[in-house]
């Protein structure tokens, strides 16, 4: 085994790790970019679900990111110009100028729901409180508030000169942001 082999991990085992970072990407260019990182040597994480895609003659299974548009990657900021450069990447997400890291928890909570095995699918991020609107079903087009009773969510609607309200249990894949 020759020192320069021993010595790197070493080294990272008393460096600490960077920080994640979301990278924003041309549309469908997540994979390519991931590749292309991962040959650039940096620590990078692209989360995908499989969906079933019904074609005219087939129905295919296919991969697809879970957050769109994005790949998350480790690196030192202050040198993130090879980031930058990457084919497929726009930039790094962040406040104005200045990259936002993402919390470790947060991606590793990612990882264990994708290596649970359990069905794991793209969702809207939505807040209780916020107005919505109905996609799917016998309700589409209405609109309400969203609320959260135990576990099940829930549409409001509201009758304002009556101060009387409706509340009606919704798939979270039937609602979006209106």
């Amino acid at each position: 085994m020759s020192s320069t082999a021993w010595a790197a991990p070493v080294a990272e085992r008393w460096s600490p790790p960077y920080p994640w970072y979301a990278v924003r990407t041309r549309s469908n260019h997540e994979k390519l970019t991931s590749a292309v990182l991962a040959g650039k040597g940096y620590e990078h994480y692209c989360p995908t679900y499989r969906v079933r895609r019904r074609w005219s003659d087939r129905v295919v299974v296919t991969e697809l990111p879970i957050f769109s548009g994005y790949v998350f990657c480790r690196f030192d900021v202050k040198q993130r110009l090879p980031i930058l450069t990457t084919p497929g990447v726009v930039s790094v997400v962040g406040f104005g100028l200045e990259p936002a890291p993402i919390d470790d928890s947060e991606i590793a909570a990612i990882q264990t729901v994708l290596e649970s095995g359990l069905t794991a699918e793209p969702c809207p991020f939505l807040k209780e409180g916020q107005r919505i609107r109905v996609k799917h079903g016998a309700l589409e087009g209405l609109e309400g508030i969203l609320l959260k009773k135990k576990s099940e969510w829930r549409m409001v609607i509201s009758v304002t000169m009556l101060q009387r309200s409706l509340a009606v249990e919704l798939d979270r894949e039937w609602i979006a942001s209106a």
